[in-house]
């Protein structure tokens, strides 16, 4: 056991940012140090020993979680393809602090995430019973040299559907099974129980979120099953309805409509996990729904009453049409409601309808390309125009030519904002410059642009709240307009009448932006194989599911898994450990690491808070997490923060770093009097000089959001807050 007095009775615990980092990275163990130029040329020299944290009496740890979210292969092109189920998930964590808002904004959200599921059964139905069953085994042209489909174009309609439908149900039993992956023991990752902090942040990690994930899965699955049993019954209306097809569609819509209801009662579903009432429930509604589609399925296939030879699958494209303006009403009340409770909430309170709309539009856009691609394989290379009438639903069409009015709106408005806004972030720039370095030579002048140029691009981060909430609102009214497929006209037809624009070139530009979004999840899904397998690649690509998978499972069942769950009540565990050994823990942590422990400490007990001290750097705590979950962080939390470690708490920020900033509002010298949070934000001059240093050539670099550990600015804090835990009464 090391005593106070020892050498190292202090324990500096690092936790890196979303960069997937190294061990060596985040403990600094590289034996050499750059003394000159940049990463494309310089001088280094072997690490002297004086620099390393072991010299400063502080024994140096390291927590890398850079892997949790990501792993395998497999599961990192799971994250990739399972993207609008992670947003939409993010969403409901977004919610305002009001917590009479709470029940809505739950039901809303768990409500959109079952249309994704939905959706998902439809583009799969699409593939499966439109383009195949009916279309391509009613086709000589398309059957020709197609061997593994012509054995069974002699096959009656119904039976050609009722085995064709055995492709979504396979999808969906595959989707079910990578989100009912291995259970691993949470027991292990459990944090303390005693004096937790009451705020909502405290609990990421501090329960098992498997009760609640099962029960969304069950209700999911139903849905899926009862959607799948909707396409076949209303393939089987068309012709004529009979007592069995009623009876089925009755029980169908029961189903689907219990789904509903269940995800509309946030205090029933989320009930205690000791409950298992509610688990039987779902349960038995996942298995009905699922005796539903095969008692379905074999209707359809013994039906002796003949079908209607249509152009397109009755009553799929109808199916479709209904289900957007579904998605849209969805939206649009979720928009109202937040605005309608948005007092005192950041981003106009619409940060939830934001992240839920890009996730319906993320997901019309996978399910519109599936259906888009395999049609184009399929009618073996018709004209653009022609393939896009005789092929994919019309409601697709409609949602493409809604994406790619709600990219050029938003391309336009960017343009706009960054136009508009570049003279004012420049001018506020070049103040902070003037005040950093006011005694700059002449020579320096091209340096000095480049960093005003630096503090502008950072401060951009704000107007991206307008951009997101233009994003929003023009994705709803996208998937508003797909209920134009119902007239049975086409998106070229429209705009020419109104616009004179040829209706041709509306068409082609409906084909380039689907090869467009083809090539772009073609893109995503090599990024995700390439953020696995390169460690300085993840640094930009795995961001999303590292920022969307610290939330749990709370809307969706099938976005992927949270790693919080393990990674908050291990970091708790092991902070309590070396406290209790006797050591006193300088928590360390850069960007999102600084997330994972603002959480670990609000789970300490007093007695352990006592002897931990806190330096974060690159922290989003305040400029985003505090603005995208009001409902989790505010200045309430961040104060209890501080209480907790006893306002050893050093936050280093930087003006040219677009993620991170101050902790606490500067609030002037007077209004600070007394106040022990005015003390924790320390500002960082970066670079730290624009002048090129005897023995150099090149100037000192611009760090923006890149870790300080290396600086001996960061060198200092740690200095500091060793020597104020040390002086901490032993307990």
């Amino acid at each position: 056991m090391s005593g106070p007095d020892t050498a190292s009775d202090i324990v500096e615990l690092r936790v890196h940012g979303v960069s997937g980092a190294s061990t060596e990275q985040v403990l600094g163990l590289a034996r050499t140090v750059q003394v000159a130029g940049d990463q494309m040329g310089g001088f280094v020299r072997v690490r002297p020993s004086w620099a390393t944290p072991e010299a400063r009496g502080v024994t140096l740890e390291a927590y890398r979680w850079g892997d949790l979210p990501s792993g395998t292969v497999a599961r990192t092109l799971a994250l990739v393809l399972l993207l609008p189920f992670l947003l939409v998930n993010v969403a409901i964590w977004m919610r305002p602090a009001n917590p009479r808002s709470e029940s809505v904004v739950k039901s809303l959200c768990r409500v959109l995430a079952l249309t994704l599921t939905v959706l998902y059964v439809l583009a799969i139905a699409g593939v499966a019973l439109d383009l195949l069953a009916w279309h391509c085994l009613n086709s000589p042209r398309c059957l020709a040299g197609r061997s593994w489909l012509s054995w069974f174009s002699g096959q009656p309609v119904g039976r050609r559907l009722a085995v064709f439908a055995l492709v979504p149900a396979a999808a969906i039993g595959l989707v079910w099974r990578l989100s009912n992956r291995p259970g691993r023991s949470f027991e292990a990752f459990r944090a303390p129980d005693e004096e937790v902090a009451g705020h909502r942040l405290s609990t990421v990690g501090t329960w098992d979120a498997e009760p609640l994930v099962g029960r969304l899965r069950s209700v999911h699955v139903a849905a899926a099953f009862g959607t799948l049993s909707l396409v076949l019954l209303t393939a089987r209306a068309a012709r004529g309805v009979s007592v069995a097809t009623i009876a089925l569609a009755v029980v169908t819509g029961v189903v689907l409509a219990a789904c509903v209801a269940l995800l509309c009662t946030p205090a029933l579903i989320d009930r205690s996990p000791t409950d298992r009432r509610l688990d039987t429930i779902t349960t038995a509604l996942r298995t009905t729904a699922m005796v539903l589609a095969v008692v379905v399925a074999a209707h359809v296939a013994t039906s002796p009453a003949g079908w209607r030879e249509d152009a397109a699958l009755p009553g799929y494209d109808r199916t479709l049409v209904w289900l957007f303006a579904t998605q849209t009403i969805l939206l649009a009340a979720l928009g109202v409601f937040l605005l309608w409770r948005r007092r005192g909430s950041p981003l106009f309170g619409l940060g939830a309808l934001v992240i839920a709309a890009a996730g319906i539009s993320t997901a019309v856009g996978y399910s519109a390309e599936l259906v888009y691609r395999v049609a184009d394989y399929l009618d073996r290379d018709l004209p653009t125009g022609e393939g896009i009438a005789s092929g994919p639903p019309r409601a697709y069409t409609w949602a493409i030519f809604g994406f790619l009015r709600t990219a050029l709106v938003t391309a336009l408005v960017a343009v706009l904002v960054v136009t508009v806004s570049r003279s004012g972030r420049r001018r506020r720039a070049a103040a902070i410059v003037t005040r950093d370095y006011p005694d700059a030579p002449t020579e320096a002048r091209p340096r000095l642009r480049q960093v005003r140029d630096a503090v502008a691009r950072a401060s951009f981060t704000e107007r991206l709240v307008l951009l997101g909430v233009i994003f929003g609102c023009l994705a709803g009214v996208g998937s508003a307009s797909t209920t134009l497929g119902l007239l049975g006209v086409f998106p070229g037809d429209v705009v020419e009448r109104f616009t004179r624009l040829p209706a041709g070139a509306v068409t082609f530009s409906i084909a380039f932006t689907s090869w467009v979004k083809a090539v772009g999840l073609l893109g995503l899904v090599l990024a995700g194989i390439f953020a696995y397998r390169t460690t300085s690649f993840r640094r930009h690509i795995g961001v999303i599911w590292d920022l969307g998978t610290f939330w749990p499972r709370a809307a969706h069942p099938f976005a992927p898994p949270c790693y919080a769950e393990r990674a908050v009540p291990e970091l708790t565990r092991r902070i309590t450990y070396l406290v209790e050994r006797g050591d006193r823990v300088l928590l360390s942590g850069h960007s999102h690491g600084s997330v994972l422990l603002a959480a670990a400490v609000l789970q300490l007990p007093s007695r352990i808070g006592g002897r931990v001290a806190l330096l974060t750097h690159g922290s989003p705590l305040r400029r985003l997490y505090a603005r995208l979950f009001p409902a989790y962080l505010d200045d309430a939390v961040l104060h209890e923060i501080g209480n907790r470690v006893g306002w050893r708490w050093v936050n280093l920020w930087r003006d040219t770093d677009p993620i991170g900033g101050r902790v606490f509002p500067d609030r002037g010298p007077e209004a600070s009097a007394g106040d022990p949070a005015a003390a924790v934000d320390r500002r960082e001059v970066d670079p730290s000089d624009v002048v090129t240093p005897p023995g150099d050539s090149v100037p000192p670099p611009i760090l923006g959001h890149w870790p300080a550990e290396s600086d001996e600015r960061f060198a200092a804090a740690v200095r500091e807050l060793a020597h104020r835990l040390r002086r901490t009464p032993p307990e």
